[in-house]
């Protein structure tokens, strides 16, 4: 039930703006792709973060 209400959408905004000519991190041309390791980068993002327990 929960699943229902918490759906993280497609990033159109942030597919269309990709670099596409960066030797760092090549394009992602596929959209399912894309919002695979978009996901994946946005756990890591916010694992990342810190945040006080007060």
């Amino acid at each position: 039930m929960l699943s229902d209400k918490i759906q993280i959408k497609f990033p159109i905004w942030s597919y269309l703006n990709q670099p596409l000519f960066c030797s760092y991190k090549p394009p992602i041309f596929n959209p399912r792709r894309f919002a695979y390791v978009y996901r994946v980068d946005l756990l890591e993002r916010c694992l990342h973060k810190e945040c006080d327990a007060k």
